[in-house]
């Protein structure tokens, strides 16, 4: 049976944030170290990123709140609301994305109507309330009262791959189940001065944004573009642990994402990939085919553990012929770089990475689901290309998936 993504949506909010005019707000904060000044700048301008998206008007130079909780625009200071504040703001400002982005999502699919709707499945990290968002999905959307709800909360930028792993089961387990997956994000409510690095680095890449899409056995409609949703992966990776966390602070979510993060990609992102690589026989089978005809035979186990010799000594197929679209989760820019580096794809392959990067800074678990729009809208996706999404997020463990573009 095949299972597919569709009427993937997206919403960001209307304030926009001019990464160069944020820059020189956060290098201008009273406290900084002439290290952390540099670093805010070198952080910022490094970062790939034109513009991003926030829930918080009053971080607008032209403001003029008259007491202000977030920035003082006349003193261009930065202020530290407690952390009750900014989850005061998620409530309210969350739960507009979610409902907006699963409302779209619904409008985009015309077959399925709001009570043919059987499982919702949120995600975000970035602030709790309950009743939570999976509550006001069915309340505001008109879902029925005994629509099963699943919130995955607290994960980090990888969480949209294992709500839609989860969608998946529900589907594979009774086929007639319709299953809304919204993910919606409001890291800028934690973004905070500070000399310390790893804050710096958060502070010039987390924004604001939610998508939505809908998950079932039901064909596309003529013309409809779709993600068949073939098979996930989960790797935590033999390092990492303290280099990306999320804990609670007193002023906010506190992010700790390390300079050494892209490293740690750079280095495993192969084994993270070959236990996914390893359970789809076309795969294997092409860049077993390509392999160098003295390389000697090289045995695809379970585990995948034995993958990796099979992308470094096959010169033809590469990876980036084998499967035509990448979704990468840009976390970063160099997280990026790193990535195209190893697996040698095409330039054109990262583009709706670092576009989704340039337009809208990473915003966390709802990133990853901004690429795979992206993909799906292009003109030249065509029925029966593969995708391969990846995801990054707390451990540091890596979410990975094989896909296939199913047109109507």
């Amino acid at each position: 049976m095949a299972v597919t993504l569709r009427a993937l949506q997206t919403v960001v909010p209307p304030t926009i944030l001019i990464q160069e005019q944020v820059r020189d707000i956060f290098a201008a904060q009273p406290g900084l170290t002439r290290l952390a000044q540099r670093l805010v700048s070198t952080s910022f301008n490094v970062s790939g990123i034109d513009t991003r998206h926030t829930v918080i008007a009053e971080l607008t130079l032209d403001n003029d709140a008259a007491q202000p909780q977030f920035f003082d625009a006349q003193q261009q200071l930065l202020l530290r609301p407690s952390t009750r504040v900014r989850n005061e703001l998620y409530i309210e400002e969350a739960t507009k994305l979610f409902v907006e982005a699963g409302r779209r999502a619904l409008a985009a699919c015309p077959d399925i109507r709001a009570e043919d709707v059987t499982h919702v499945v949120t995600v975000s990290c970035t602030g709790f309330y309950a009743p939570g968002p999976d509550y006001m999905l069915v309340r505001e959307l008109g879902l029925n009262a005994n629509t099963q709800r699943y919130h995955l909360g607290f994960m980090g930028c990888y969480a949209a791959m294992p709500a839609l792993r989860t969608a998946k089961q529900f589907v594979e387990a009774d086929p007639n189940a319709v299953v809304l997956v919204v993910s919606a994000e409001l890291c800028s409510l934690h973004l905070r001065t500070s000399s310390d690095p790893d804050t710096i680095v958060a502070s010039s890449l987390f924004s604001d944004g939610a998508a939505a899409g809908i998950v079932s056995a039901r064909a596309p409609l003529p013309g409809e573009k779709a993600l068949g949703l073939d098979l996930f992966e989960t790797v935590i990776t033999p390092v990492g642990e303290g280099d990306m966390a999320w804990k609670i602070g007193d002023e906010g979510f506190e992010m700790i994402l390390s300079t050494y993060v892209p490293h740690i990609i750079d280095e495993h992102i192969e084994e993270a990939l070959a236990p996914l690589f390893a359970r789809d026989a076309s795969i294997t089978g092409q860049l077993a085919a390509g392999r160098a005809a003295d390389a000697g035979p090289v045995t695809v186990g379970t585990g995948g553990t034995l993958l990796a010799p099979l992308l470094t000594l096959a010169p033809a197929p590469s990876l980036s012929s084998v499967i035509e679209h990448w979704a990468i989760h840009p976390g970063g820019r160099s997280i990026l770089d790193k990535t195209e580096a190893k697996l040698a794809l095409r330039t054109d392959q990262l583009i709706p990475s670092r576009e989704t990067l340039r337009t809208n800074g990473n915003m966390s678990s709802a990133t990853i689901l901004f690429v795979m729009k992206a993909i799906l809208d292009a003109p030249a996706t065509a029925d029966g290309e593969r995708v391969c999404a990846m995801a990054f997020g707390p451990g540091l463990t890596v979410e990975s998936s094989l896909m296939t573009v199913v047109e109507g």
